[in-house]
């Protein structure tokens, strides 16, 4: 049974819902959430801020795999400070009024 989970992506949890560091940067909030991956830790965050009283989330996961949770997760921080740095609040997309 266990395999067909698997398989098809049943049971669980979404795979990067679990805060291992988090970090404020420039007003904003950097969560570091690698996940277990192929034996090794998957890279990905998310950066979160309060504007006009709505809390707005950005999630990232890139390429990037450590044999070290600590690592993933430290370097999950160093690259949300750098799309930060490079967007701002450009990286939230506000929606269209119609």
């Amino acid at each position: 049974m266990s395999f067909f989970k698997k398989l098809f992506g049943g049971g669980g949890a979404a795979k990067s819902d679990a805060v291992v560091k988090t970090a404020e940067h420039k007003g904003f909030t950097i969560e570091a959430r690698p996940y277990k991956e192929g034996g090794q830790f998957q890279l990905a965050g998310v950066i979160s801020k309060e504007i006009d009283g709505v809390r707005w989330e950005h999630r990232y996961i890139r390429a990037d795999r450590f044999t070290s949770l600590d690592e993933a997760a430290e370097i999950a921080l160093v690259k949300g400070r750098q799309i930060i740095d490079e967007q701002g609040e450009r990286l939230f997309a506000k929606p269209i009024s119609s």
